[in-house]
């Protein structure tokens, strides 16, 4: 089966529908959020209301932090995200938000986990930034394939039978097969707003046969995407760093 696995939305709709159109392109045959389908971004009501008809299809869906700050306000975010977690909540109906709160913090799949943020503690929405991080995360569950979100930043790790860690940054388009003899860690990018220097839109295609993962960049409309979050009276900051990948 060709798996679309996208994470970190952001209610960016442009880059959402993008991202869409990109893996019906490629031969998608299920969709995998790994969460934060909103914040930042000025269309929470598109993106939710996108992915519960995609889940009632059946696709899978993971709570992000920032799904889960709409129902469980969070001490840890920066001004900007409160600002636009704050807006949010108010753009959302009761059945939205429900949705959101339902949503599970990790899904397991054949030999596969799916996740946000890691899987020794999701609820603590720790990052994946090196390959210290990466081995806590693989060493809590026994599956081979464990797949991530929430830095924004596409990344892929490995894990030898002697514990032995290896990591890269994966090339755009680029094919990787993800052996059989070691454990895996794939971080994906993010669709609404990427944080590695490359404004397009990012999200996966995973092969359940061949064990291929590609990553991919989409551009989009940033431009008015951004202009939707100035129009919306969010922090200018959210719309700028659209611009520039950051």
């Amino acid at each position: 089966m060709r798996l679309a696995l996208l994470s970190d939305i952001h209610a960016n709709r442009q880059a959402f529908a993008a991202c869409l159109e990109a893996a019906r392109a490629r031969g998608a045959e299920r969709l995998i959020c790994l969460g934060d389908i909103v914040g930042y971004g000025a269309d929470p009501e598109w993106a939710v209301d996108t992915m519960m008809d995609l889940v009632s299809k059946g696709a899978i869906a993971l709570r992000g932090n920032h799904d889960n700050a709409i129902g469980i306000p969070s001490d840890s975010m920066n001004d900007d995200a409160q600002a636009a977690i704050d807006w949010t909540r108010t753009r959302l109906s009761a059945e939205q938000k429900a949705f959101l709160a339902g949503l599970p913090l990790l899904r397991e799949e054949d030999n596969r986990l799916y996740v946000h943020s890691e899987a020794s503690d999701p609820a603590k929405w720790r990052y994946i930034r090196d390959t210290a991080d990466a081995a806590r995360s693989m060493m809590a569950t026994g599956l081979q394939i464990t797949f991530c979100g929430h830095i924004h930043r596409p990344g892929l790790y490995s894990m030898s039978a002697a514990a032995k860690m290896t990591s890269f940054v994966p090339t755009t388009g680029i094919a990787v097969q993800l052996l059989t003899g070691r454990r895996w860690l794939a971080v994906l990018g993010s669709v609404g707003q990427p944080r590695d220097g490359d404004p397009a839109a990012s999200f996966a295609m995973f092969d359940t046969a061949s064990r291929e993962i590609t990553y991919l960049r989409v551009p989009y409309d940033a431009e008015t995407a951004a202009a939707r979050i100035r129009a919306n009276g969010l922090p200018l900051w959210l719309a700028d760093r659209l611009l520039i990948g950051r």
